[in-house]
């Protein structure tokens, strides 16, 4: 995908979600207009933060690991740092959590609701070297707008 894509899939997100409070059918639509738009990815989801862990939100692929502890794996280490990860493989990342033996690659992107870390959103591939700098610039514009529509969503309530 290039950058105009993700505008086109930020710009489909936002219709879909408009005014719809409903956080969990937001990030189930958001995981779903993900996975059909991206190619060659196996897992596309949310996990979100309770207490000093994440735990797994709404998500389309294999069954996936339930908890994450803060700090641990790509998850608990980009929720932990506030920071992206993208990790060209995983299997060279120190303390990964292999929900699925598929992955290679992951990005995960954190995102923040009335400015704390509320979750991350977690793309996996299992192809080596799957996400470059475009998907992730397109990622982060993706989960700003996110942000916006779910801060306004839950601070209308």
């Amino acid at each position: 995908m290039n950058i105009k894509d993700y505008q086109r899939v930020t710009q489909q997100i936002e219709a879909l979600i408009g005014d719809e409070r409903n956080l969990i059918a937001n990030l189930a639509n958001i995981s779903a207009i993900l996975n059909m738009e991206m190619a060659n990815i196996n897992w596309v989801g949310f996990y979100l933060k309770e207490n000093a862990q994440l735990v797994l939100g709404p998500f389309q692929g294999n069954p996936a690991c339930i908890r994450i502890e803060w700090g641990k794996g790509v998850c608990g280490t980009a929720v932990a740092t506030n920071t992206v990860q993208r990790i060209q493989d995983v299997h060279q990342f120190e303390g990964h959590i292999a929900c699925d033996a598929a992955s290679n690659s992951e990005i995960v992107i954190p995102f923040s609701i009335n400015g704390e870390v509320f979750g991350v959103l977690d793309i996996d591939s299992p192809e080596v070297g799957r996400f470059s700098e475009i998907d992730e610039q397109g990622l982060v514009l993706v989960m700003d707008m996110v942000e916006k529509l779910l801060n306004k969503a839950i601070n209308s309530k």
